[in-house]
């Protein structure tokens, strides 16, 4: 009897253990379980955590680089005093080689531009030394008079120095809801883009329609400047491929040279004016 009732005591025993060891087991199953979404949550809001931190230096970064390249040394115009000077009168700016048009005689005819707005120098003395030196995103000080010319206007009888530190190359803004607005041509001589507009048709020295002329009236042959109609909410424009600036073995030549009538475009170009807007396209890309 009493080895029967010590037996079973010990199945008692036995089968309680083993209960308590699956309820151990169970419980702590769960709470690995439980675990896991808590670490993948505390991992994620880390993850954002670093991520937001990453933004932001990068934004202060930017902001950094922007304010350095808008600082201007002693006596030297910002933009906005530029814009407001007489014509005629003398002008001191700072300003950054986008590209060069032409150099001949020892001078050299550049489109260039700062974080506030462009500036066309034409016709600045410059050496073949120099001018080679005058690559994009070269920052020169830059003293001269402000002119004018058919509505373009410019820098003229200047010199320069070529200034060590930073560098600044323009991304081409987008002005094609500008075009033929009073607004345009507060960003002259900007690099621009002009986007989804329409190629038409241009009327050649035989009265023929074609999608661009050598020289204006189609009087020319290859290797002048191209001149091409695009429209644009119910507009047309002429921009102009400046052959000085993007000869005829350029991509943006053969590109105009290839063009149909109809045809949807995207380009880049720098925004000249002569009469009017009059943008020195550098970039199409056909949609």
């Amino acid at each position: 009897m009493k080895k029967t009732l010590a037996v079973a005591l010990t199945a008692v025993l036995a089968l309680s253990a083993a209960g308590c060891g699956k309820e151990t087991a169970t419980n702590t199953a769960g709470e690995a379980a439980s675990a896991v979404p808590e670490a993948a949550q505390e991992a994620a809001s880390v993850a954002a955590e670093a991520a937001e931190e990453a933004a932001s230096t990068a934004e202060e970064v930017v902001e950094e680089a922007v304010t350095e390249t808008a600082a201007k040394g002693e006596g030297v115009m910002t933009y906005e005093e530029y814009a407001a000077a007489e014509l005629d009168s003398e002008v001191v700016v700072e300003t950054y080689v986008q590209a060069k048009q032409s150099w001949w005689e020892d001078k050299a005819t550049i489109y260039t531009q700062d974080a506030d707005g462009a500036y066309f120098i034409y016709e600045m003395p410059c050496s073949e030394e120099d001018y080679n030196k005058l690559v994009p995103g070269t920052k020169i000080k830059v003293t001269g008079y402000k002119s004018e010319w058919s509505g373009e206007v410019e820098i003229v009888d200047s010199t320069f120095e070529i200034e060590e530190g930073d560098t600044f190359v323009a991304t081409p803004e987008d002005v094609t809801e500008l075009l033929g607005t009073d607004d345009l041509v507060k960003k002259q001589n900007i690099f621009a883009a002009f986007k989804g507009m329409t190629v038409e048709p241009s009327t050649d020295a035989d009265g023929n329609e074609v999608a661009f002329l050598y020289k204006w009236d189609g009087s020319g042959s290859e290797g002048d400047d191209l001149y091409f109609n695009v429209s644009v909410n119910g507009q047309t424009y002429n921009f102009t491929v400046e052959s000085y600036l993007c000869d005829k073995d350029s991509d943006v030549y053969k590109a105009v040279q290839a063009l149909e009538v109809g045809q949807t475009v995207d380009m880049e170009g720098f925004l000249y004016w002569y009469e009017g807007a009059n943008p020195h396209i550098t970039s199409v890309t056909v949609k």
